[in-house]
């Protein structure tokens, strides 16, 4: 039996969606998040001329690639996707964002023999 998953990412400020993940830092601390190419730009319009005047920290790597914005799922971990779109198949309420509740994960697997 074939399969075809699809991540499909949604934008954190409006649930539209989006085209990427943005990383960035501020005051010590990194940050991500998923936006639209509009939301994207309105983010970096106001910062280009702090960018353009600032010099890079060190250890930061030029182009170092992220994350993807996503966590490697560990052994046996299942997909929060495949969770939530069979949690809705069902008829159960599942939140788009978010941690997806455990017990939640335990329906998933016994109905899906994951």
């Amino acid at each position: 039996m074939a399969q075809k998953v699809q991540t499909l990412y949604v934008d954190d400020l409006d649930g539209s969606e989006a085209d990427g993940t943005i990383r960035f830092g501020l005051d010590g601390a990194e940050y991500e998040i998923d936006l639209s190419a509009g939301h994207a730009d309105a983010l970096r319009r106001p910062l280009a001329p702090y960018v353009s005047a600032a010099r890079r920290a060190p250890g930061a790597a030029a182009g170092r690639p992220g994350r993807g914005g996503r966590r490697a799922a560990g052994a046996g971990a299942a997909d929060p996707v495949a969770v939530r779109e069979w949690a809705k198949s069902q008829g159960i309420e599942v939140k788009d964002r978010g941690r997806v509740p455990a017990e939640l994960v335990v329906k998933f697997k016994a109905a899906t023999a994951q």
